[in-house]
């Protein structure tokens, strides 16, 4: 077995808080922030999954663009052409948590190669790395654009494989989205769950090989976790 030489990282939810969008929703729509945020995201991720399942591929800033919309109607809140760009560019603009830097400095300083990959197309996803100042914090920003499907179809995850160069078991794979680590355990993956929340993994067959409570902790036990992938 070969040693793990690199992590690769989703984006939403796992290194950037995809929730940090309720404070112009709730300054747009007082008392809907969080609701909005929630309802918002489920809907773009369904939209993600459904459009994959058509072969109807259109690229991230459409199904968050289709899923604001939704949203709005679903909660009968007015959405204008102002509203609609002020909101999806907050997507662009996405906080990281708090460990994250640090976090991946220190992963980077063990001599891990480190890379994003995300269902964000290519302009979101540089675009959100470079907003944050972390855009030498990784070798790779990978995008679904490459092959027109979303997450969890098995052709994103070969990606990270053909870009960094390496086997499938030198590459470990990390998500918060239980979801997305089910779909990179089935494609072969050493797999690490973040779990932020205290949740319930997906019962679909499969289990992460490692769970934690955010990345700093990731990169703390890293050498452990590496030994045991």
């Amino acid at each position: 077995m070969n040693t793990i030489k690199a992590a690769v990282f989703d984006l939403y939810g796992t290194l950037f808080d995809v929730y940090s969008v309720r404070t112009l929703c709730e300054r747009l729509y007082p008392g809907n922030g969080d609701v909005i945020s929630v309802m918002w995201r489920q809907k773009q991720l369904e939209y993600t999954w459904m459009r994959t399942l058509m072969d109807q591929y259109r690229d991230f800033e459409s199904a968050t663009l289709e899923a604001l919309r939704y949203t709005c109607g679903m909660l009968k809140l007015p959405l204008d052409a102002d509203a609609e760009a002020h909101l999806c560019s907050a997507y662009l603009g996405l906080a990281p948590f708090a460990d994250v830097p640090g976090a991946l400095q220190s992963l980077r300083k063990q001599g891990l190669k480190t890379a994003i990959l995300s269902n964000g197309s290519r302009h979101s996803i540089h675009r959100v790395v470079a907003n944050a100042g972390l855009t030498s914090s990784f070798d790779h920003l990978l995008s679904v654009d490459e092959v027109r499907v979303f997450k969890p179809n098995q052709r994103v995850y070969r990606l990270a494989m053909d870009a960094m160069g390496l086997e499938m078991d030198e590459i470990l794979f990390v998500s918060c989205n239980s979801w997305d680590a089910t779909g990179a355990k089935y494609f072969g993956y050493p797999v690490c769950w973040i779990n932020r929340n205290d949740g319930v993994f997906d019962q679909l067959g499969v289990e992460p090989d490692f769970v934690v409570r955010d990345v700093a902790e990731l990169a703390s036990h890293f050498s452990s976790i590496a030994a045991h992938a």
